[in-house]
């Protein structure tokens, strides 16, 4: 299911990041540099097709927050060095890799998930709105349903995946994507289970959304570089597929479940 800024989607058993388009270093700072102050949706003079385009990141009233606006990020969340993820009685938290390097967390409650992940942006422009119109071409040219609608946390992609079922038949699975600009990064949720059908079993999760803190660092990263993660300093790693109740229980798991790996992620780009 790979296309260019999808590697593949979250049916419990992949997760994925988008990649950044291909630019010359002096053409990615200029991008970066920019402002632009333009509507959301504009024409292209060429063939007078609407288009995309981004503007100067919201502001977050709610969250999620960067960390220079949270004096203490620590309190009721786990470090995961580029995101603070908060702590909720009964989750379970699992980490995705890229190669050596941890790039997303997936929070799991009772049947229902988000999977948190945090990118570079622009100093001076958002990127969810073309983010969005990408995950939604990229899902329809596989036989998906996408529907763009406002809901609690802005605009969101509300999508009906193919998938292929344990007994080799073809399905759907119905996934959420969610996301903010921040301050040059750009957080995403993808939100599957009860919670991607079901608003009451939605909110939780929302909120886990809004409350978390992301990390972007001084250092120079080019737009779409995920910003990586890590463990906290006494995670335990914990098998895909073994008893929890089998498991020593970490410092910060108590009452959170156990930290586990997820499903790797093969290619970024």
């Amino acid at each position: 299911m790979g296309i260019d800024t999808l590697r593949s989607y979250p049916t419990g058993k992949d997760s994925d990041v988008f990649g950044r388009r291909k630019k010359s270093g002096a053409a990615a700072d200029a991008a970066g540099e920019a402002e632009q102050v333009v509507d959301e949706v504009g024409t292209d003079d060429a063939d007078d097709e609407p288009r995309r385009v981004n503007l100067p990141p919201a502001p977050r009233p709610d969250g999620p927050w960067d960390v220079s606006e949270v004096s203490r990020p620590e309190e009721g969340r786990v470090d995961l060095g580029g995101m603070f993820v908060p702590g909720v009685e009964g989750m379970e938290l699992r980490v995705e890799v890229a190669g050596d390097a941890i790039v997303a967390a997936t929070v799991v409650l009772r049947d229902s998930a988000i999977q948190l992940q945090a990118f570079a942006a622009p100093k001076k422009e958002g990127i969810w709105g073309e983010v969005r119109e990408e995950i939604a071409s990229g899902i329809t040219q596989q036989g998906g349903v996408i529907d763009e609608v406002e809901g609690p946390l802005g605009w969101e992609l509300r999508a009906q995946v193919p998938v292929k079922l344990p007994d080799g038949t073809g399905g759907v699975q119905l996934v959420r994507f969610v996301g903010v600009d921040g301050p040059r990064w750009f957080l995403r949720g993808v939100i599957s289970g009860q919670g991607a059908v079901q608003p009451q079993a939605a909110g939780l999760l929302e909120q886990i959304f809004r409350d978390t803190v992301v990390v972007r660092g001084e250092g120079p990263m080019a737009p779409r570089d995920p910003i990586v993660l890590k463990l906290p300093n006494d995670a335990q790693m914990v098998p895909e597929g073994v008893q929890q109740e089998d498991q020593e229980t970490s410092r910060f798991s108590g009452g959170m479940g156990h930290l586990q790996r997820g499903p790797e992620i093969t290619e970024v780009r």
